[in-house]
């Protein structure tokens, strides 16, 4: 288990960017679970279908991208104060079956696909209620900074 103060030693991110609040599994090199609470005052519901909010499909990706940096530097036992950063490299293969509204917990998953030369592959899942919500390949590639 992590709660938002680990994970904020193993992302960069901050407020209104952190979109994992919570890791409930992980086992190294392997996968991680997590979720994110969809609440109605998230700055992107100003500005996205205000009249009738939705969690834009992006951010969604972006939390899976980020569940997956936290697997990664759980695996090689590094932070980003440690100067390195995992970086978006890539998405495939990307389907949203799923609206995600205030309210939701969007449950987050991601599992190791391989690791080749500082480039990871993890295929994540998004769900709702067990009600998948979105899927991808999600590509990282680690950096020294």
């Amino acid at each position: 288990m992590m709660d938002v103060r680990e994970i904020r030693q193993y992302l960069p991110h901050r407020y209104p960017f952190l979109l994992v609040d919570r890791v409930v599994e992980l086992e190294e090199g392997k996968y991680i679970k997590g979720y994110k609470n969809i609440t109605v005052n998230e700055e992107v519901f100003n500005g996205h279908f205000p009249e009738a909010p939705i969690f834009p499909g992006v951010m969604i990706v972006e939390a899976m991208a980020q569940v997956s940096g936290i697997l990664g530097f759980k695996t090689l036992g590094q932070k980003p104060e440690d100067g390195f950063l995992y970086l978006f490299a890539g998405i495939d293969n990307v389907r949203f079956k799923r609206q995600v509204v205030p309210g939701d917990t969007l449950q987050l998953e991601s599992e190791v696909v391989s690791e080749r030369r500082g480039i990871w592959k993890f295929a994540c899942k998004s769900s709702v209620d067990g009600e998948l919500a979105a899927a991808a390949n999600v590509l990282c590639a680690v950096k020294q900074v």
